[in-house]
């Protein structure tokens, strides 16, 4: 089973979160988890946020926007 810790530790790692693992922390988040899945993704949202993370889904978004 993958853990949502697992999907973060990846995406810190590349500096890059892909539509598919953005998708599959959706799907993981819904169930169960334990608190060093939920720190590990507060720690995500905040490399996010500071940009130290670049997203799939708002590079999408922002070159539809440039249309």
């Amino acid at each position: 089973m993958v853990l949502i810790r697992e999907i973060v530790r990846q995406t810190l790692e590349t500096g890059y979160l892909s539509l598919s693992a953005e998708d599959r922390l959706r799907q993981l988040l819904t169930d169960k988890y334990d608190v060093e899945d939920f720190k590990a993704f507060i720690h995500l949202q905040q490399a996010a946020v500071k940009g130290q993370v670049k997203q799939e889904s708002r590079e999408l978004r922002g070159s539809i926007q440039t249309r």
